[in-house]
């Protein structure tokens, strides 16, 4: 069970890698489409909070190193802070209600006032000139679309995979 997990930690982390290189080649902007989130959130739901967490941790770091997205600085830390978030709190709510709409939900405010944290992290350290509140809410308006692709579109998934018998017993 548990190398099966690190496998699908590590499938999770390349399309977190792999999708915001195919938006930003068509010019589909990542912050207001959101698509390092969605493989996140994902691994939240099937993976559990801890590989979920790990998942969200270390796609924008490694993101950050092999293609420059997000930028190393301020972006890279806050994002995560917000993504470890959204695989925490989605593995969490998920594996307490079973409800797909509640955890999302749950995770996209949750990570959002984990990437605050971040974002006054980063204020005190490597980029003082960053202001918390409107690093996050200010890009929180930009992101609307995205996030409506992520309400639609992840439970949709989530409902499949976890009724799709072999990935059931994939993650089994």
């Amino acid at each position: 069970m548990r190398n099966k997990k690190i496998v699908l930690s590590g499938l999770f982390i390349a399309f977190g890698i792999i999708v915001p290189m195919i938006f930003h080649t068509v010019n589909l902007a990542g912050s207001i489409f959101l698509p390092m989130h969605i493989p996140v959130l994902i691994a939240g739901f099937l993976l559990g909070p801890l590989y979920g967490g790990i998942v969200g941790a270390l796609t924008p770091i490694l993101s950050s190193f092999m293609t420059g997205m997000p930028p190393l600085v301020p972006v890279m830390p806050i994002m995560v802070f917000e993504l470890c978030a959204y695989g925490i709190i989605t593995g969490f709510l998920f594996g307490k209600t079973k409800n797909t709409y509640i955890s999302l939900v749950g995770a996209m405010i949750g990570g959002r006032l984990f990437a605050v944290v971040g974002a006054f992290l980063v204020s005190l350290t490597i980029a003082p000139q960053v202001s918390p509140l409107m690093f996050v809410f200010g890009s929180l308006a930009k992101a609307i679309p995205g996030m409506i692709v992520q309400i639609v579109f992840i439970p949709i998934l989530v409902k499949f995979m976890t009724k799709n018998t072999e990935i059931s017993k994939a993650l089994a």
